[in-house]
């Protein structure tokens, strides 16, 4: 409580959403879920640790924050970790990234072109060729295409494979 009384505007956030747990404790002591019930925790840090930030995601942690952090954005993290989602502060976000981005070998599939990556990704989302062309202002014969050649440089045999492949090799995020 001694936090919020800092931050007048994050007083109701106990009222608000007594599921959410606001603290600055260390992982070490993150308690274990109780009876199967994850609270949705918003840890705040004294700096940016991608590696203590990816360990905290992995005990399921919904927030880390920068002690720095405005009420304004500590309250949109609380409200998103209600909601089921995750924040960051965007440098953990960007070394998580580049940390997680594939490695390839020679052996390995080729590289899909910028376009093609979108046309995965729509693939992903459950886009049939039609809404594809339309959202990227193409012809279906052109998404064909580039279907085609995403199959065929991810050694796939269809779209539901070269899918699950995009989002092994990090090409697709969820």
């Amino acid at each position: 409580m001694e936090l919020l009384g800092s931050f007048p505007d994050l007083a109701a956030v106990e009222d608000l959403h007594p599921d959410v747990v606001l603290t600055a404790i260390p992982l070490e002591d993150i308690p274990p879920p109780a009876n199967g019930r994850v609270p949705a925790l918003v840890l705040l840090t004294g700096e940016s640790q991608p590696v203590w930030t990816q360990e905290a995601l992995r005990l399921g942690v919904r927030a880390v924050l920068s002690r720095d952090a405005s009420a304004s954005e500590i309250l949109a993290a609380v409200e998103a970790a209600a909601s089921g989602m995750a924040v960051l502060d965007p440098r953990d976000l960007d070394a998580l990234l580049r940390a997680a981005a594939p490695v390839h070998t020679a052996g390995e599939a080729a590289s899909l072109t910028a376009r093609e990556l979108e046309v995965l990704r729509m693939m992903a989302e459950g886009a049939a060729n039609k809404t594809i062309a339309w959202k990227l202002a193409i012809s279906e014969h052109t998404v064909k295409f580039h279907v085609a050649s995403i199959l065929g440089k991810l050694h796939a045999a269809s779209r539901t494979e070269a899918v699950t492949m995009g989002i092994r090799q990090g090409l697709i995020l969820l």
